[in-house]
């Protein structure tokens, strides 16, 4: 196999919880989860202390008590885990200029060149990890690897506070040993629909034919067929382009007062514009979601003919799309609004040079 990229994954561990247990040290080494903890709320994010309960993030805070009686719930602080992450990457920046966050909390990094001078991606990725407690006091994982798929299933191998990792040698028969569940990008449903194929593990999912795999996965199918190779040709880009910027809220009480509604919808609309004019990146589609107090959903979309860039536009088109429900007929438990459509100057990739992990 020829490879040419030393890739690494960085996943910060279990990062905001373990920013709540590092600010407080009332909270530290006791179960905690990010969330308001009210009976309407979901759990954002929970310390590895709380998983050994069962509880995890996106799940409702009147569960997560359930599983875990001991349960301390800590408010969100996003401007400190904005500020936290600004540091990460500042520390990143020190070693390649070739960084794609994925979140707050994880990054790409092609350091087959690294301003460093490590001999080795390994090395690298050690000695990242070291500033990052240095500087933060927190502690990171790593995977390693020569494509991204790889080095971000790598990250997982050894978490919390480790690192992994899958060399070209090792590549195929790490992926044939996987469980399909594990692999990143196919989810439940995905791999609910493979194991009735017969795919539960990598090695059944090489077995099977890029006709197979098309006619039962669409578009997706050859991409399975590459993983179940251990292949991805996807390039580490610092210039990795947004395809939305949303903001959403869950409502303590169901609103059924169209004034009420309409002034959260601009609430979400402001949050979002705030994104656009710190990045002055401007979609022509505006989408607002509803969702009622039976849990059903409705979405309503506008798409312009020019961009939507100014914050006095962006509350009318929004405003406009609520009032296409009103009046509710039950109670509105949640909105949200979210831009996209947004016009990206593509950047060409960088040349890759010499591979050794």
């Amino acid at each position: 196999m020829s490879a040419t990229r030393k890739v690494i994954h960085i996943d910060m561990d279990a990062f905001y919880a373990s920013v709540e247990q590092r600010d407080n040290p009332d909270l530290r080494g006791k179960p905690v989860a990010v969330g308001h903890g009210s009976k309407r709320g979901v759990v954002t994010a929970a310390s590895y202390e709380a998983r050994v309960y069962g509880v995890r993030s996106a799940m409702p805070c009147v569960t997560a008590r359930r599983l875990c009686a001991d349960l301390i719930f800590a408010p969100p602080r996003f401007d400190v885990y904005r500020a936290v992450s600004n540091q990460i990457r500042s520390i990143f920046a020190d070693y390649t200029d070739l960084v794609e966050p994925l979140s707050l909390d994880e990054a790409y990094l092609d350091v087959t060149a690294n301003r460093r001078g490590f001999p080795s991606a390994s090395a690298t990725a050690t000695d990242v990890r070291a500033r990052i407690f240095a500087e933060t006091g927190l502690t990171a994982s790593a995977g390693i690897s020569y494509n991204k798929f790889l080095a971000k299933l790598a990250s997982d191998h050894r978490k919390p506070n480790g690192q992994f990792v899958v060399t070209p040698a090792m590549g195929e028969a790490f992926i044939e040993a996987l469980p399909i569940g594990k692999f990143h990008g196919v989810g439940p449903v995905t791999a609910a629909k493979m194991n009735r194929l017969g795919i539960d593990t990598g090695a059944d999912l090489k077995r099977q034919s890029l006709a197979f795999l098309t006619r039962h996965f669409g578009k997706s199918g050859s991409w399975y067929y590459a993983i179940a190779r251990a292949q991805d040709d996807r390039e580490v880009s610092s210039h990795r382009e947004r395809k939305s910027s949303g903001s959403e809220t869950t409502f303590y009480e169901d609103l059924t007062d169209p004034a009420a509604i309409e002034a959260k919808v601009e609430a979400m609309a402001d949050d979002v514009w705030h994104w656009c004019e710190k990045t002055q990146c401007f979609g022509r589609t505006v989408t607002v979601k509803i969702k009622y107090s039976d849990f059903r959903q409705a979405t309503r979309s506008r798409t312009l003919s020019i961009p939507v860039a100014s914050r006095d536009l962006l509350h009318s088109v929004s405003r406009m799309l609520v009032r296409s429900v009103f009046p509710p007929v039950i109670g509105v438990r949640l909105v949200g609004v979210t831009m996209s459509g947004f016009d990206h100057h593509r950047v060409a990739a960088p040349a890759q040079l010499g591979f050794d992990l």
